[in-house]
């Protein structure tokens, strides 16, 4: 039997976080939220111009998008947008060089000064604000 290259893993090694750290994943989850708010767009273009069908048409589309079903995809809307909007802030500033800390050395292992403990609170703070407004949002929509 052949050992294992580590460097033959596939998308299972692309997105293993033990490897890649909290970085990777927020990576992922800002790709996967932007094409999930994309959807959402032409989903609520497409909803928005069911209006067109006068007040029947749109009575029967709201039938269709006022379920559990619904209101569990409008909160995952919701923690999308908030992860996008606050990871989104994170990187730019990042980019502008606030967090980044000091430039070091380069000595082997090289750890990059940009994914220092400021920036990984950033992620984990994107992650938990979008929960709480996904909450928010279920509370809401459910009038709890």
């Amino acid at each position: 039997m052949e050992p294992k290259d580590e460097n033959k893993e596939g998308i299972g090694g692309m997105i293993n976080p033990r490897r890649y750290g909290i970085e990777r994943v927020a990576y992922i989850l800002m790709r996967l939220s932007g094409l999930g708010l994309l959807a959402y767009f032409i989903g609520h273009i497409y909803e928005t111009s069911s209006i067109l069908k006068g007040e029947v048409g749109w009575a029967e589309f709201l039938e269709l998008t006022q379920t559990n079903e619904g209101h569990a995809v409008l909160a995952i809307v919701i923690g999308m947008c908030v992860f996008h909007t606050v990871n989104g802030i994170r990187v730019m500033l990042g980019h502008g060089g606030v967090g980044v800390g000091r430039p070091a050395r380069p000595d082997y292992p090289y750890l990059p000064a940009s994914q220092n403990s400021r920036h990984k609170m950033g992620i984990y703070s994107a992650i938990v604000l979008a929960a709480i407004a996904m909450l928010y949002g279920l509370a809401v929509m459910y009038g709890e």
